[in-house]
């Protein structure tokens, strides 16, 4: 079977990478051909109950343009090098390569790979929680297929002012096509209001009330390598390192 191999190293600016936060793509810090991601984190609130839950955006890349404007994007993180190479976005039984380290207090999450596709309808987002990635102070390398099995998998869903919006698939189809992005999260978050009064599931945390960052994650993850290779055909997970 033919392989097809998409690999970023950052030694010519993001590629396409960025970080998230309220206000949208932001452009990530690069050292040493490496990007970087800081605490304090964004708190995605678009998947807490009745969804999954919070979540920390690290690291994206847009898999496709066909749904969104890619201006602002380009803009902020150069030409995405996966999307200009014409790379599949079917992710099924892709292998995925990482040279990665940080310093990272958990707090009960683990960093994982969300993988997002467009039905036409809705977003369906799916994180793989079955190959949680470590976190090291030196380099590692580490590898894992991207099995579309559910088990392996957590359906993110919707809080309940967006389903118009998000929404549930199977994960058969959404690696078939993941035409939205892959990110890399913290997940799941403790949220806990300052305010034990507020229901953290009507607002949106920081925004409509105060959190206490003692109990999310802090530290920063570096990213040096990324790779992904598609069209393998063998479901396998295994680690380098």
């Amino acid at each position: 079977m033919e392989k097809i191999i998409y690999t970023e190293t950052f030694d010519d600016g993001p590629g396409g990478w960025l970080g998230w936060d309220k206000n949208g793509a932001f452009r990530l810090e690069i050292k040493d051909s490496s990007i970087i991601s800081e605490s304090p984190w964004w708190i995605d609130c678009n998947h807490c109950f009745p969804g999954a839950g919070f979540l920390h955006i690290l690291f994206a890349l847009h898999t496709s343009h066909k749904n969104i404007n890619p201006e602002p994007l380009i803009r902020v993180a150069d030409r995405n090098r996966f999307v200009d190479g014409n790379f599949p976005t079917d992710f099924t039984g892709a292998k995925i390569t990482l040279k990665i380290k940080g310093e990272v207090d958990l707090k009960g999450s683990n960093l994982y790979l969300l993988v997002q596709g467009n039905t036409g309808k809705i977003w369906v987002n799916q994180i793989f929680t079955g190959y949680p990635i470590k976190i090291t102070k030196d380099w590692s390398i580490q590898s894992f297929t991207l099995i579309p099995d559910q088990k392996f998998w957590t359906q993110l869903g919707s809080r309940e002012d967006r389903k118009n919006t998000y929404g549930e698939g199977p994960i058969e189809k959404l690696l078939a096509n993941v035409n939205g992005d892959i990110i890399f999260v913290l997940f799941p978050l403790n949220v806990a209001p300052v305010d034990k009064n507020v229901d953290p599931y009507k607002g949106w945390a920081e925004r409509d009330y105060e959190v206490d960052r003692e109990k999310l994650p802090s530290g920063y993850v570096m990213l040096d390598e990324a790779e992904i290779e598609f069209n393998r055909g063998i479901y396998d997970t295994e680690k380098k390192g």
